[in-house]
């Protein structure tokens, strides 16, 4: 086992109106759905919609970074 680690980096935009914590989880929760060893993200946009003068849902741009397995771990899960 190497102490090494290669990531793939993909950008996902979660959206909520609820906050922008909900925002984000719900990225990560779908991410997590089809990919696995997510392992990092980082929050590089926030932006939302206003309606009637409040705001009526946030959107955040989130980058999320899971590790890329060796060869020789394939299969161990």
């Amino acid at each position: 086992m190497t102490t090494e680690h290669t990531y793939k980096v993909i950008e996902l935009v979660g959206s909520s109106s609820q906050g922008v914590q909900q925002a984000i989880e719900g990225a990560i929760a779908k991410a997590n759905e089809t990919i696995r060893n997510l392992d990092w993200f980082e929050v590089k946009e926030i932006r939302g919609n206003i309606k009637d003068g409040g705001v009526a849902w946030y959107q955040v741009k989130v980058t999320i970074g899971f590790q890329v397995l060796d060869a020789a771990d394939l299969g161990k899960e």
